[in-house]
């Protein structure tokens, strides 16, 4: 029951725009809706004092308007804004060993990859190296919990992890797309429980950083 109401609560506030957050957001943006609802990407309640976060989905956009919202000692809204795309994943690449042998290095289940030859995206190009990726979590997500979760799965194969690194390039890669309303974007942290987990398992962080969306109006 609390799950749906905390659905109609934070659709409520996208319909009744009580937060001047909510009305500058809609005002430049529009979210999907299917069915004539506001789409709902993830409830994330996750959190230990109890705060529910909404994800919407925006139209031809990567971030999401994500409502925050208070569960106790009843269901109501405490914030609207903009929350980033954020995808954190373990990448090993090599030149030498194809997928099958970067595979078998670790018991952890692969996301996903693509082998040497393999046409990139753009389709102009090809890949010159083989590459796998474990993604446990692409769901939305703060990155805090995304890069605690990936870490999590990591250490269930300590030895896996370790072989990636020292016979294939591993590394977390940490894709962040930010709504560039106001040129304030905001950034990540990592507390000093997450730095010593990172070096416990030997591990770099890449990140690229993106910028979208429209500005707010004045």
């Amino acid at each position: 029951m609390t799950y749906n109401l905390i659905i109609e609560r934070a659709i409520d506030e996208l319909q009744s725009k009580r937060f001047g957050t909510t009305e500058q957001l809609l005002e430049i943006h529009e979210v999907v809706s299917v069915d004539g609802k506001p789409q709902v990407l993830r409830v994330d309640t996750e959190n230990e004092d109890g705060t529910a976060i909404v994800y919407f989905q925006i139209k031809d956009e990567k971030f999401y308007l994500a409502v925050w919202l208070d569960t106790k000692p009843e269901v109501s809204v405490r914030a609207v804004g903009a929350e980033n795309y954020n995808s954190v994943y373990l990448r090993a690449t090599s030149e030498t060993l194809n997928l099958e042998e970067l595979s078998l290095l670790t018991k952890l289940r692969v996301t996903n990859g693509w082998s040497k030859g393999d046409s990139r995206k753009s389709g102009n190009a090809f890949y010159n190296f083989n590459s796998i990726h474990f993604e446990p979590n692409p769901e939305p997500d703060e990155f805090e919990d995304k890069i605690k979760k990936l870490l999590d799965f990591l250490e269930q194969d300590r030895q896996g992890v370790s072989q990636l690194v020292d016979k294939a390039n591993a590394y977390i890669q940490v894709a962040t797309v930010f709504h560039n309303g106001n040129t304030m974007l905001g950034g990540h942290h990592l507390d000093k429980d997450i730095i010593k987990r990172l070096a416990a398992l030997n591990l770099e962080l890449d990140f690229d950083l993106y910028a979208e969306g429209n500005f707010f109006k004045d």
